[in-house]
């Protein structure tokens, strides 16, 4: 798996309880970069590193410690997705937690939960998916809550917390974790855990109806395919920007390096609908707009980064790209910074983001 990331459905649900929280996140996105269009898009997934400084601008700029928790409290109920439709569509809530759990993907790369049953405990241990996956208290805070309000949805309200562990190191005065959550709440293990009653897999779903389950199942194969399939991009994409400069870019040296064959990476990126010639048009397009916008790295400097053998191959490309010379590119964007820097910007504050 290359760059773990988050559905964007949890950008969504923030949004919308900054409104149900009255907090105006303007400045947040700004520091976040989130825009309108971001908020949008229904299939976008955002880099999960950047949780950290999400979390980091929502303290910052609400002044509370305990930001994740208070504003989990106000996140709307994770409605209207596959996974929702899988618990609701499967028999028992046992049979419709561990579907969940084989999709979870669905919702991030970085969190994995499995559940772990006796005779007298149930618990749902959720951890890291790698090292590389951040931990974060208000993410994990937000998360418990939400997971714990959805379960109690598909039940009908049999749903009961037991007790709550988290991996992280709270703030010292846990009252506000046992007033919001209403159970027992620990810190500082190796994983966050809810435990609740064995009892509760048993419980028989309303809405249970088998033809539905197979075809919720089926939706959530596809997306799983399809994310399985921007991997490949991705993998591609990363290791692109490895060999670039290298000059020894190719669909077989790539291929190497992934460990596999060129024709059986030929066929996944057409599986992905992609090629591999497409993709590094992509990315040397990509890097050479950025080098010439945002540096004084000279035309023959970028030749060079982009895996250019020569300066005319270069230019035709990016003309080709573009419809402009490097130069004129180059000098058209420094007038929109000129541009920009005479008249104030406006507030980059999304105006109809979803509810």
């Amino acid at each position: 798996m290359s760059e773990l990331k988050d559905a964007g459905i949890l950008v969504r649900m923030a949004h919308q309880a900054f409104m149900n929280a009255g907090i105006d996140p303007t400045p947040i996105y700004k520091r976040c970069n989130i825009t309108a269009q971001l908020l949008a898009d229904q299939r976008t997934r955002t880099p999960h590193h950047a949780q950290t400084l999400f979390w980091q601008a929502c303290e910052d700029v609400t002044g509370d410690p305990l930001i994740g928790l208070h504003l989990g409290e106000n996140t709307p109920l994770f409605r209207g997705q596959v996974l929702e439709y899988l618990f609701l569509s499967s028999h028992t809530f046992e049979e419709g937690l561990q579907r969940a759990l084989r999709y979870q993907r669905l919702l991030s790369d970085a969190i994995c939960g499995r559940l772990e049953i006796t005779d007298d405990r149930c618990a749902l241990v959720v951890a890291p998916t790698t090292g590389d996956a951040v931990s974060i208290r208000h993410l994990s805070d937000s998360i418990m809550l939400g997971v714990i309000r959805f379960f109690q949805h598909v039940t009908d309200g049999a749903f009961k917390p037991l007790a709550i562990t988290f991996s992280h190191e709270g703030v010292g005065d846990d009252s506000e974790y046992q007033r919001v959550f209403g159970c027992p709440v620990s810190f500082g293990d190796e994983a966050d855990e809810l435990v609740f009653d064995p009892a509760v897999l048993s419980y028989r779903s309303l809405h249970a109806e088998p033809e539905l389950m197979r075809a919720h199942e089926q939706v959530a194969s596809e997306q799983m395919a399809r994310l399985e399939k921007q991997d490949v991009v991705m993998a591609v994409t990363r290791v692109i920007g490895e060999l670039l400069d290298s000059g020894q870019v190719s669909l077989e040296s790539v291929a190497e390096r992934l460990e596999i064959t060129a024709r059986t990476l030929r066929s996944r990126l057409a599986e992905a609908e992609t090629s591999f010639n497409q993709l590094l048009a992509g990315y040397r397009s990509n890097l050479a707009r950025r080098l010439l916008a945002r540096t004084d790295e000279s035309i023959d400097e970028i030749v060079y980064l982009t895996g250019f053998s020569e300066p005319s191959t270069f230019y035709r490309a990016f003309k080709r790209w573009t419809g402009l010379t490097p130069i004129e590119y180059r000098r058209s964007k420094r007038r929109e910074r000129a541009a920009a820097r005479k008249v104030p910007a406006k507030a980059n504050r999304p105006e109809e983001a979803p509810a």
